[in-house]
């Protein structure tokens, strides 16, 4: 059978059998008594298209256009084989050259695909709308338009498109997983979930539908059946960036942060300057310590997509990062502010507040916080809360959460109101602030909540301090005044801030406990013969030069140990990283122990297991150093090159333990080794353990009443004036979401 009439008979045969070996070869068998048989040359073109070879392909049809120039399904052939090679431009000729041949709603099809595949959407949206005109019924062309009007955004259109392909190709899985995953992007996660999961039965191989899924349980919070979901679309397709990035998302979510770093960093394999997942890398990094790597991906996100996000991250991350000084760490949280914060206008309806014409009456003083149920973190605010001269100061707390939550520190005093913000907007929250006729508002979240600077930056009363949680300069114009100290603060350096500044003598953290703690127990050293160094700090504060100080101070004292406790430590692979780092700095693994998150009580019980306290820098211990002393444990510290880096310097001079600090970061090492070396060292930090709590109820640092007292003197020097001086709150009448 050598007629090539008949081998290309049994070849169709054989075709649409599936049984393309066969066929191919017939279609061979023919060109050798017909090289140049137009009709084989263009079932080969067809099969090795169809078999993934495109450049094979192209050279069949090369030679079938020879042979048949007017032949319309040979140019749609060859424009299907060139996009599969990326010749777009050249694909997008042969399906126009079809079309001019013969007008084929598939060929429409085609050239709305090429189209697409340029980014040309609009003139993509009207191929595929030619295809329709000639076949209303083209389930195909239904589910590519629902593409086009997807990557539009156009969702409530894409929807319809992928209903109406189901509509006449009911079993179409590419166009129910197209609906699922345009329910999904319009945020109606419980309605896309069946879809997608039934979807993901007709395609079980479609690795992004996994990864559109697991986006569906994540939004839904299911973690385990995410994470389950992302991990099959890797499995099914190890290139595929999404199910990297999306996998990395439950993980952080999870808290482990190693192993969402290293899913970030395959999603950046394979697209490498992808915005989001440079975001949450440095994130996951961040978490980690390694601060300097987080700030340059923040800086990188923010320079390849939407800056909001990253400029914020860098914003909350640079005072803790040892290459920034003041200059940069004031440029870096201006240009986020600047940015993204609301500009102030008035609000009609809402009277600015005005001065009191008598000096008398009291000053209306509000507290803006999101942490007042944090009773350890509150020592210092609640140490001035309770202490106020209620004749003299209108005590008004803002609050993210109900007083109920307050179980701790606050003495409640009748006079005093309560505002609960919470579900509130920033607009709204500041409405309230105003109607209060607030005096002098004290904003206690500065960014660790970085959800209220909105209604900071809203100005809602005529003087806006920062204090307790502000150690540099906010970058933004709302706030009139940070208060601090001659520690973290020294003269000179107000030039670096936005705000002025004023001082109050001793430390501004000042505190008092007024929540259950553990007794204070023997130093560790007594029974183990040895000292045991230790940081209880938040693991982002630990950076790589941190670990190179304490490996040299472990190194000079090779009998010590280092004991870590962290929230981050909870998690196996965060803790497995910390080792390896820790050993790369020389420390070897058993040489620590490393502790994950208690309850608070368990979580400073275990300074007792604690001899020395080292320090974090740039971004030193406040609330950490304060409950280490409390707990009788010295903490070894030295004055940094800004406020974030010598607030345990400022505690512990007005605790009366300036011994404690150190020069710079090379006399902090000398002062840790000098310290735990010393013959009488053990004996003499458990005298030093034994009278703490009394040696600081004596100290300036626990005198809480007369800081009120300076807090007060401070709120009086800045209360609005009548007159020209009086300043006046502004508002956005833009309430912003």
């Amino acid at each position: 059978m050598d007629n090539p009439h008949s081998l290309m008979q049994a070849a169709a045969g054989h075709y649409q059998a599936g049984r393309f070996v066969e066929a191919a070869r017939c279609c061979l068998r023919a060109l050798k008594t017909a090289p140049d048989h137009g009709d084989a040359l263009r079932m080969l073109g067809a099969m090795a298209y169809q078999a993934g070879d495109g450049a094979r392909a192209v050279d069949f049809l090369e030679r079938a256009e020879a042979a048949m120039p007017g032949d319309p399904n040979v140019h749609n052939l060859m424009g299907l084989a060139l996009l599969m090679t990326g010749e777009v431009k050249s694909a997008e000729a042969r399906f126009r050259k079809a079309l001019a041949i013969w007008r084929a709603p598939e060929f429409y099809n085609n050239l709305g695909n090429a189209l697409k595949a340029q980014s040309r959407v609009d003139e993509a949206l009207d191929a595929y709308r030619g295809a329709l005109d000639l076949n209303p019924e083209y389930a195909g062309a239904y589910y590519n338009l629902g593409n086009a009007h997807r990557k539009k955004n156009d969702l409530s259109e894409a929807a319809a498109c992928f209903r109406k392909a189901l509509e006449f190709a009911p079993r179409l899985g590419n166009a129910l997983a197209g609906l699922g995953e345009v329910t999904l992007d319009m945020g109606r996660a419980e309605e896309a979930l069946p879809m997608l999961l039934e979807a993901i039965t007709r395609l079980p191989d479609d690795a992004d539908l996994h990864c559109s899924a697991g986006n569906a349980f994540q939004s839904l919070e299911r973690w385990k059946d995410a994470a389950a979901a992302h991990d099959s679309a890797v499995r099914l397709n190890p290139r595929l960036a999404r199910a990297w990035y999306g996998a990395g998302c439950v993980l952080i979510h999870d808290k482990d942060y190693a192993g969402a770093a290293a899913h970030f960093e395959k999603a950046l394999e394979i697209a490498p300057n992808w915005p989001e997942a440079l975001h949450n890398l440095g994130q996951s990094l961040f978490n980690l310590g390694q601060v300097e790597r987080a700030v340059d991906l923040f800086r990188a996100a923010a320079a390849g997509g939407p800056p909001e996000l990253p400029l914020l991250a860098i914003a909350v991350a640079i005072p803790g990062d040892p290459r920034a000084d003041n200059p940069a760490i004031a440029l870096d949280r201006r240009r986020w502010a600047e940015k993204c914060l609301p500009r102030a206008k008035p609000i009609r309806g809402i009277p600015p507040k005005t001065a009191a014409a008598d000096a008398s009456v009291p000053i209306r003083i509000g507290y803006v916080s999101s942490f007042f149920s944090d009773h350890n973190w509150m020592k210092p605010v609640w140490g001035l809360i309770n202490h106020h001269d209620r004749r003299r100061f209108e005590i008004h707390l803002f609050s993210h959460g109900p007083i109920s939550a307050i179980t701790h520190g606050y003495t409640a005093h009748p006079a005093d109101r309560f505002h609960d913000l919470s579900g509130m907007t920033n607009a709204l929250a500041a409405e309230r602030i105003q109607r209060e006729q607030i005096d002098i508002l004290v904003d206690l979240n500065g960014y660790s909540d970085t959800r209220r600077l909105p209604l900071i930056a809203l100005h809602p009363a005529p003087v806006v301090v920062g204090w307790f949680n502000m150690f540099v300069t906010s970058g933004m114009p709302a706030y009139d005044y940070l208060i601090g100290d001659h520690s973290v603060l020294p003269p000179g350096e107000e030039g670096f801030y936005g705000e002025k500044i004023l001082r109050v003598s001793g430390s501004c953290l000042s505190f008092e406990v007024g929540y259950p703690v553990p007794d204070v127990t023997p130093p560790p050293c007594a029974a183990a013969g040895r000292i045991t160094f230790g940081c209880l700090a938040s693991q982002y504060k630990i950076t790589s030069g941190v670990m190179a100080a304490w490996s040299r101070i472990l190194d000079r004292t090779p009998e010590s140990r280092l004991m870590l406790k962290n929230a981050r430590l909870g998690q196996v692979r965060n803790r497995d990283l910390l080792i390896r780092l820790l050993e790369k700095n020389g420390i070897p693994a058993e040489r620590v122990l490393l502790e994950g998150p208690s309850d608070h009580y368990r979580f400073i019980e275990a300074y007792g297991r604690v001899d020395l306290a080292l320090d974090t820098f740039p971004y030193n211990g406040g609330t950490t150093t304060t409950e280490a002393l409390w707990q009788g444990v010295p903490v070894i510290t030295f004055r940094g090159d800004r406020w974030a880096s010598r607030t345990s310097a400022s505690i512990l001079d007005a605790a009366g333990l300036g011994d404690f600090v150190a020069r710079d970061r090379e006399d902090y090492v000398d002062l840790a080794v000098r310290v735990a070396s010393a013959p009488d060292a053990c004996d003499r930090l458990a005298v030093l353990r034994q009278g703490m709590r009394q040696h600081l109820r004596d100290a300036p640092i626990c005198d809480t009443r007369g800081f009120a007292r300076n807090m007060e003197r401070i709120y009086t020097e800045i209360r609005p004036r009548c007159g020209a001086d009086a300043q006046h709150s502004s508002l956005d009448s833009m309430r912003p979401p």
